[in-house]
């Protein structure tokens, strides 16, 4: 077993599993700390930062008067209902099976020992091996108030294509407001749930609108969807109050200030509440460090993603970012795997990237 498998197989076989997104979730910890010793042990400085939710930064010093390189990787998993043996790594036919394989444990540990393997350089190589990705982002955040860098690669999957573009979203509610009263009441009651009804149906009409308008060239359309709908209390009971959480993803240009305004139209006087937002993200294709990382991975289109990743915070904190991953399936699914061969394959770019721009 090679050194990126063994390393991505030790991630897997421990739970991590977010602790906000799942009740009683095992946490970053255990993973954080086997990234800590495995770096201490082929010659990284460590540091760890945050308390509860912990991070780490791995460095290798350079020599002095070169460019630094970012890798970021995320240690968080969402959860595994459904699955079988998440935690027990296993190979066939060339892929490393288990929660996280893909998204994104494989990655980050072909990153580390690209690290690990580039060889002494003049600018510093640091890795970030971050928390809680699979929500707020806490540790991206905190680790981004201890390091910078000239340029960051984020190892989330993209099928070994350079993406310098993703989505972004907005999470909302929307409460409707009626009167509580006996079922036989209707002269006294409202209805919460009845009056959500035209505002599901206008976020329909948007999200059509919204998927037959004109693409952006690398992450495609926005969208708007509902997520999920609670109200009332019981069968013979008017409805007080119905609400509805949706998810409103945007494209580079939109702005969260453009989805407040489409949601006080659909509203119709309903309550409004913005509860999450990201922006989207999208690096110049004419960027020095993108121009050096779509060589060492050998040319070929530049593409988007179409989810949110880390790679906004790092390219909003001036830090020019591309994203750069394996070869997969799964993520978030009761089935996940990563090819092993594009794991040794993204190892292998991370290394001309860091000689290229480090060097």
């Amino acid at each position: 077993m090679n050194e990126i498998v063994e390393l991505a197989s030790r991630l897997v076989a421990v739970d991590s599993v977010n602790p906000t997104l799942v009740s009683r979730g095992a946490g970053e910890r255990e993973a954080a700390n086997v990234v800590a010793e495995w770096c201490r042990g082929h010659g990284l400085e460590v540091e760890i930062v945050g308390d509860e939710r912990p991070s780490v930064i791995a460095r290798r010093r350079g020599s002095g008067g070169g460019r630094s390189l970012l890798l970021n990787g995320h240690l968080d998993t969402v959860g595994v209902a459904g699955m079988e043996a998440p935690f027990e790594p296993r190979i066939e036919r060339g892929r490393l099976h288990g929660r996280g394989s893909y998204d994104m444990k494989g990655a980050l540990a072909a990153v580390l020992v690209a690290a690990a393997n580039a060889g002494a350089q003049r600018g510093d190589v640091i890795v970030t091996a971050v928390a809680d990705e699979e929500l707020a982002s806490i540790g991206t955040e905190t680790v981004l108030e201890h390091v910078t860098a000239d340029a960051a690669i984020v190892a989330e999957p993209t099928e070994l294509q350079v993406a310098v573009a993703h989505r972004g979203f907005v999470g909302f509610e929307i409460e409707t407001s009626g009167i509580a009263a006996h079922g036989s009441r209707p002269d006294l009651g409202e209805d919460a749930i009845v009056k959500m009804g035209p505002i599901l149906m206008a976020l329909d009409k948007l999200d059509v609108r919204l998927q037959a308008s004109a693409p952006h060239p690398l992450v495609g359309t926005g969208s708007i969807h509902a997520s999920v709908i609670e109200g009332g209390q019981e069968m013979s009971s008017f409805p007080a109050a119905c609400l509805l959480l949706g998810e409103r993803r945007t494209v580079p240009g939109e702005t969260v200030g453009d989805v407040e305004r489409e949601l006080a139209e659909i509203a119709r006087g309903a309550a409004v509440r913005v509860v999450a937002s990201r922006d989207p993200y999208e690096a110049a294709t004419d960027d020095p460090f993108v121009e050096v990382v779509h060589r060492a991975a050998g040319g070929g289109g530049l593409v988007g993603a179409p989810f949110w990743t880390d790679a906004g915070l790092i390219a909003a904190a001036g830090i020019p970012t591309v994203l750069l991953g394996p070869v997969g399936e799964g993520a978030h699914a009761e089935v996940e795997w990563v090819d092993i061969a594009s794991l040794e394959r993204l190892h292998d770019v991370v290394v001309r990237v860091v000689r290229a721009w480090c060097g």
